[in-house]
């Protein structure tokens, strides 16, 4: 049973002024300890992130605090009640997903790509949260893989939904993780015959200089961010097994050209690093009953001065085709260390000064 409130939210919420206190009522007094945490720390958090006091006693929890972030706790715990309710555990990084989605609005856990049609047999499911709206999920092998932001369950959405999927954003927004834990779903449920990943092999500002070792050794630690999301989703001796196979294949874009790949899931990652000629023949590898996600960070070019983006210059001529679907993360949807979101902001903030200094003709 979800949590019930005992009173409700003060008429000063619009007003974002303090009132008195939520009361939210419990009926089960062993998922209210998972639902507390350890002395209380899932509360204490809950506290930090939303500016409010919580106060729990019996079996009643009593939130305190501005009244925008009264609703949002109230939003929030009755969110994790439902997540316990349904036999999931409740760990921080679930409280900060919560956070996020009761931040975004009602249903926002449940928006998407309208309009594009679907492309085939969908690969995600979805836990409901109190308020009904659906967080879209993703059942691997190893793991349960969660939307942790709006955007993200967008995208999981789309994946769904479209043929070809465009994902740009910042580092550690999940757009490779949950691209892999797609493929990976699909090929076990038996949607697609294969998964393939792929990454241009250019190097990050450095010279790499001779690589020793045969042409998998030479290669391999391009691919490495790859590997790491199947060993991540997937069981090692099942990974090593598909890899052996061929039904799961990691390979540098270059070995692309000439291939029709059909009944296939394909990844290409690291996208913003591809020419237009090599996104291009990328793009056309696509086959029957096959789809493809390209996945990419704008503020992270790698392509030499002049050079324009392959991804960009696609997303830009692919705009309003039919099956083709385009998501944005933004700083907001960073779900690795939450220092790493301050620092993408920071960066941002740095480039948008450049962009800002250059177009005044004065040095940043």
């Amino acid at each position: 049973m979800s949590a019930t409130g005992a009173g409700r939210a003060p008429a000063d919420r619009a007003g974002g002024g303090d009132g008195p206190p939520v009361v939210l009522t419990f009926d089960d007094n062993r998922l209210l300890a998972e639902l507390f945490g350890p002395h209380n720390a899932h509360l204490v958090r809950l506290e930090r992130l939303l500016g409010v006091e919580i106060a729990g006693r019996g079996n009643e929890v009593a939130i305190s605090g501005p009244a925008a972030g009264r609703g949002r706790a109230c939003q929030v715990l009755n969110t994790l009640w439902a997540r316990l309710t349904q036999g999931a555990s409740v760990e921080p990084r679930d409280i900060d997903a919560a956070v996020r989605f009761a931040a975004a609005g009602p249903g926002a856990a449940g928006t998407g790509t309208a309009g594009m049609g679907v492309a085939g047999p969908a690969a995600t499911g979805a836990v409901r949260q109190a308020d009904g709206a659906a967080v879209p999920i993703i059942r691997t092998r190893r793991r349960l893989v969660e939307a942790r932001t709006p955007a993200q369950g967008a995208y999981m959405t789309a994946l769904d939904q479209s043929a070809l999927v465009f994902a740009l954003g910042p580092a550690g927004t999940g757009k490779t993780y949950l691209a892999v834990a797609y493929g990976v779903a699909l090929l076990a449920l038996g949607s697609v015959r294969r998964l393939v990943l792929s990454r241009p092999a250019v190097e990050a500002g450095e010279r790499l200089g001779f690589l020793p070792g045969d042409l998998k050794e030479k290669v391999d630690p391009y691919l490495r961010p790859l590997y790491d999301a199947l060993f991540d989703t997937l069981p090692a001796d099942h990974v090593h097994r598909s890899l052996d196979n061929g039904t799961i294949e990691v390979a540098p874009l270059a070995f692309m050209r000439g291939r029709t790949l059909d009944d296939a899931f394909i990844i290409l990652d690291e996208a913003q690093n591809t020419t237009s000629m090599q996104m291009r023949m990328f793009l056309t590898r696509l086959g029957r009953d096959s789809r493809m996600v390209v996945t990419g960070d704008p503020t992270q070019i790698d392509l030499a001065p002049g050079v324009r983006s392959g991804l960009m210059e696609a997303v830009e001529i692919l705009q309003g085709v039919e099956g083709v679907a385009t998501l944005r993360f933004e700083d907001a949807d960073v779900v690795r260390h939450p220092l790493v979101r301050r620092i993408v902001g920071a960066y941002r903030r740095l480039d948008e000064g450049r962009r800002a200094a250059a177009e005044r003709g004065s040095p940043a």
